[in-house]
């Protein structure tokens, strides 16, 4: 729907009762919001779309931006939006802390009226159901879904018992998202990883489904294997299990280039793929035509000439936007990712 100037011009609001904290602004739609479906239409557990319906209902999205710590903001999206995006992503939330202290609600989630930031899924980590839960309800009404966080190895994951962790207690992952499910107005969704051997990934990852799952993306590496330039991602096992599951299942490994997202989606069957350390020294990987053309297919990254350069100051522009507001560290670490090897010794922004 057209957007009235008033609307476009509104500042970030901050909502009363339940909502208070989570910031909501208007803003223009972008130049191909025509193409993009509309936002979900108010639903409730018993009503909300499932599996394919529910993929469909976003415009059956291929390009996805992955939910990434401090990083996959609103500004961050909306750039990559321009560039070939179709869904996206927030940062992993943690959602004890989302429902307990509203300064850490109000920073880590914004978004805005209408159809720019759409479609559009919100990233939980937790490891109580009652907690996931009230959090969710806060972001059901401005979003399409809710994503949990099974994907994160890091040590804070360990410490704090969420994201890949998770992986040695079915009982709790099958529990929160069985409760969103059940309870929560929007469809939920999943990030998982792969375990060693196929037929456990296989197992686990239907657990998921079978829990409530209507989308699952899955990371084609084990929990141990943090470093993506250390090993490959496991594209078999992403199609094995894409092959037996019946909801829409999202690739993730490997995809730097638009030309290599299209050879995850052939190779793997996959209904679309998800990339996350490339997009933030590329944000527009998924253009077509590209944006940043590169020679060297084998290693696209950095990207060539000073495409990064224009991209870094149009995100720029976009964080002064109403509503766009981002915290500064996030805003460093962009300019680090996108242009850092520039700087001297490669060291990043003080």
């Amino acid at each position: 729907p057209t957007r009235t100037a008033a609307a476009a011009a509104a500042t970030t609001t901050t909502m009363a009762a339940v909502d208070d904290a989570v910031a909501v602004a208007g803003d223009p739609p972008t130049a191909d919001a025509a193409d993009a479906p509309a936002p979900a239409i108010a639903t409730t557990p018993q009503t909300k779309l499932k599996g394919y319906a529910f993929f469909e209902s976003m415009g059956s999205p291929r390009f996805h931006v992955a939910p990434m710590v401090d990083q996959s903001e609103l500004a961050f999206r909306t750039l990559c939006r321009r560039y070939g995006a179709t869904l996206a992503y927030t940062p992993m939330i943690h959602a004890r802390l989302f429902v307990e202290d509203l300064k850490y609600r109000a920073e880590i989630f914004t978004t805005v009226e209408g159809i720019a930031d759409r479609p559009l899924l919100v990233q939980f980590c937790a490891n109580d159901p009652a907690t996931l839960l009230a959090a969710a309800k806060l972001v059901a009404p401005h979003c399409d879904g809710v994503d949990i966080n099974f994907g994160c190895p890091q040590r804070i994951a360990k410490k704090g018992r969420y994201g890949a962790f998770l992986m040695d207690d079915w009982k709790t992952v099958h529990d929160l998202i069985s409760i969103l499910d059940k309870e929560l107005s929007v469809p939920v969704t999943a990030k998982i990883r792969v375990y060693d051997d196929l037929e456990t990934s296989i197992q686990y990852a239907e657990m998921v489904q079978n829990a409530g799952a209507q989308l699952v993306a899955i990371h084609g590496r084990t929990r141990e294997q943090k470093r993506a330039s250390d090993v490959r991602a496991n594209w078999a096992f992403i199609k094995a299990i894409k092959e037996r599951l019946t909801v829409p299942v999202i690739a993730n490994g490997d995809v730097r280039t638009l030309a290599e997202a299209r050879k995850c989606l052939e190779a793997t069957g996959a209904d679309g793929v998800m990339s996350a350390d490339p997009l933030l020294e590329n944000p527009s990987l998924f253009s077509d035509p590209p944006f940043a053309p590169t020679r060297d297919l084998a290693n696209p990254l950095p990207i060539e000439g000073d495409a990064n350069c224009r991209l870094l100051m149009e995100y720029l522009d976009i964080t002064q936007l109403p509503g766009h507001h981002t915290p500064l560290r996030m805003i460093k670490a962009h300019v680090f990712k996108m242009v850092g090897h520039w700087l001297p010794g490669g060291k990043g922004v003080g």
